[in-house]
């Protein structure tokens, strides 16, 4: 029985060989898959695409074409007669629209160029806010990607923790399973009673039944990881085992960069707020129809430029006020930084004390480990020998269980924390 269940598992684990398999490939793919990171990079590229926008509005000429038809007939009445005007050159005595507001009508067709001048400093300005809104974008994206890899990495420990625990069940059952075939051996020469082989079996099909359940929980486990990272597979793959190191204290660590890039923004918002203070200069030219006066239209085609001028000078203060409101922004960016500084130093060093603790329990668990695996081995010559109890015998296997679960879980939560601290010293 025990033979037809690992060969049934091997054959299932060997299936899923041909995917990948180790930590690296599921925080790739976990990063190329999130939309939230995909999302902040595109709008890197639109902030990008905007800065070429500004330039064609700042420096390029606006060239277009306006064209107007406007029909307002009148009743002239004029010397005494009545009639119908379609297009009055001029009359004293009608109905209809006042002559001096529309013309009797009107006939556009214009062709319009305005080039605005002097605005190097304005599109250098307005790009630069544009440009800190991409880097900010960019930042966004690298922490997005940051807070996926960190996730993903826990639920990648959480599947080995079940590997490990599916492992030494799996050889406790293959222990069990080779001292029922020598226990049988004894019970046939009346070493041992048939109660003391019914015993081990006992513990055999609970060894058995505790493989299935970690098999199940290490499959339902690498779903959620394959879901989390975005991958439409339910192969049942192997992991690579890992052991995560803690990384090396940063001196300017990439979460600050979000604080630097918000004070930036600030500083660009208000140069882009003062724009409205700077002399605007336009030259403009238009050529084509201009005509009020149907008869006469093939003699009103001409030309005409000129320069407009735009500055502002007086709003009520409203850029002193801007300013203001620009430097509290700025305190709570400084408070902010400041605030998780603290915290994260304060973090850290909690992780490192307990990754401590969890040092010195992992030590002793190993240490336990290697005192059972010395105590079985002497109990194997005192079976042999009928000398010792299969209770015992079952007891002590039942404890080095116990321990084998707590070295799994006590291993999975030490890379858990290295994880942790690894994520926040970045």
């Amino acid at each position: 029985m025990f033979k037809l269940i690992n060969s049934i598992l091997f054959i299932l684990i060997s299936l899923g060989t041909i995917a990948q398999d180790n930590l690296k490939y599921y925080t790739d793919i976990a990063k190329q898959n999130s939309p939230l990171v995909q999302d902040n990079m595109d709008q890197s590229v639109v902030n990008q695409l905007e800065i070429q926008r500004l330039k064609a509005f700042y420096t390029k000429p606006q060239i277009g074409i306006n064209a107007l038809y406007q029909f307002s007939p009148i009743i002239n009445q004029d010397g005494g007669k009545t009639r119908f005007d379609a297009n009055s050159y001029a009359a004293d005595n009608y109905y209809g629209y006042d002559l001096a507001a529309s013309n009797g009508g009107q006939y556009q067709a214009l062709l319009n160029i305005t080039q605005p001048l002097f605005n190097k400093k304005k599109l250098e300005t307005a790009s630069e806010q544009i440009d800190i809104a991409s880097k900010i974008n960019e930042n966004n994206a690298a922490l997005s990607a940051h807070d996926v890899e960190k996730i993903v990495i826990d639920q990648y420990i959480i599947c080995l923790q079940d590997k490990r625990q599916l492992s030494y069940t799996a050889d406790m059952a293959k222990l069990l399973s080779e001292q029922k075939d020598i226990m049988k051996k004894l019970v046939e020469g009346s070493v041992y009673k048939q109660s003391d082989l019914s015993l081990l079996n006992i513990e055999y099909q609970n060894m058995l039944s505790q493989q299935a359940t970690f098999k199940a929980n290490y499959q339902r486990d690498l779903m959620n990881l394959n879901v989390l990272c975005g991958i439409n597979d339910t192969t049942l793959v192997e992991l690579q085992d890992v052991d995560l190191k803690l990384i090396d204290s940063k001196e300017n660590p990439a979460f600050l960069e979000k604080y630097r890039l918000d004070s930036l923004n600030l500083v660009a918002q208000q140069k882009t707020f003062e724009l409205k203070y700077k002399p605007q200069i336009n030259v403009f030219a238009n050529t084509g129809l201009n005509a009020v006066y149907a008869p006469t239209i093939l003699k009103r085609f001409g030309i005409t430029g000129g320069i407009m001028f735009n500055y502002n000078f007086f709003d009520g203060h409203q850029k002193q006020i801007n300013q203001q409101k620009i430097n509290a922004q700025q305190k709570t960016v400084d408070a902010y930084r400041e605030n998780f500084l603290n915290q994260n130093a304060m973090r850290k060093a909690q992780i490192i004390n307990e990754l401590n603790t969890y040092e010195q329990r992992i030590n002793i668990a190993e240490r336990q480990l290697k005192d059972y695996e010395v105590l079985l081995n002497s109990y194997k010559q005192e079976i042999m020998s009928g000398q010792l109890s299969i209770l015992n015998y079952i007891t002590v296997l039942k404890n080095r269980a116990v321990t084998q679960r707590d070295y799994a879980l006590l291993y999975a939560q030490r890379q858990s924390l290295i994880n942790a601290y690894n994520y926040w010293n970045w």
